[in-house]
């Protein structure tokens, strides 16, 4: 029932305007509404948590160009948690793994981001990704640099 809701509601759906950046790439990928694990071990400012996990839905867009995860919690909005070119630099902050049960995200130290940060948080798409996707992409695991308020908004605090 919760899933049929929210396909009816659009939460977990990709926004239009992200729609058609993603279409004009060649999508390799487009998973919608599906579960993404969220963990989150730590203190930031506003937040001290132990062993904390929920469950969100997004969105995981694998593209020539690209891939993209988003996380929902309204209709037809979504916050970029993963927005990686295949060409970009080589990042020190997050960790991602494409493997055949999706993406995985992991922030294992986040002092890395912030000094004022301590302790982990990861995010887990599942949504199997076949051999022939996984021999498409350029590269299955890659390291991004992301802002403070990446790590704010990813465990629901405004960003400060």
């Amino acid at each position: 029932m919760a899933v049929f809701l929210r396909k009816m509601l659009g939460i977990g759906g990709l926004p239009p305007d992200m729609r058609a950046e993603v279409e004009a790439e060649g999508v390799l990928v487009l998973a919608e509404f599906i579960p993404v694990t969220y963990r989150f071990s730590g203190k930031l400012p506003g937040k001290v948590a132990k062993g904390n996990i929920s469950s969100y839905v997004g969105t995981l867009a694998v593209t020539r160009r690209r891939v993209l995860g988003t996380l929902s919690s309204v209709p037809n909005k979504a916050g970029r948690a993963v927005d990686h070119e295949w060409n970009a630099p080589r990042g020190t902050m997050v960790e991602a793994v494409l493997d055949e049960s999706g993406l995985t995200l992991s922030g294992s130290d986040l002092s890395v981001v912030d000094p004022t940060f301590a302790g982990s948080v990861s995010l887990h798409y599942k949504t199997p990704l076949s051999d022939e996707v996984l021999a498409a992409v350029p590269e299955r695991e890659f390291v991004f640099d992301v802002p403070p308020k990446f790590v704010y908004s990813v465990c629901g605090l405004p960003p400060r």
